[in-house]
């Protein structure tokens, strides 16, 4: 029994330092550079809409499917609404 419990201490701490150093992480920056006009919602929207053929293409090419710096919530309001009107959104149509 004694095992059982010391198994389950060192998982705990385990557990607590992966969360320590997830949330650490997510503090991190990617870049210093400021854009003086970052893309917005309707770029989010383009995005959002174009996100297959860019997923694709960022296979072959140096281009990502989402952009950054951007201009914070609007752009990810933007991106999300391109990709539900790109593949269906609601899924109201299959239901027969």
């Amino acid at each position: 029994m004694a095992s059982k419990e010391r198994i389950r201490k060192i998982l705990l701490w385990v557990f607590i330092i992966v969360v320590i150093l997830i949330f650490l992480g997510s503090c991190a920056t990617q870049t210093k550079e400021i854009i003086e006009d970052p893309p917005g919602f309707w770029y989010g929207l383009l995005h959002g809409f174009i996100v297959l053929f860019s997923f694709i293409a960022s296979f072959f090419t140096d281009y990502t499917i989402y952009a950054f710096p951007n201009s914070g919530g609007w752009y990810d309001f933007g991106f999300l609404l391109g990709v539900m009107i790109f593949f269906g959104g609601s899924g109201a149509g299959a239901r027969r």
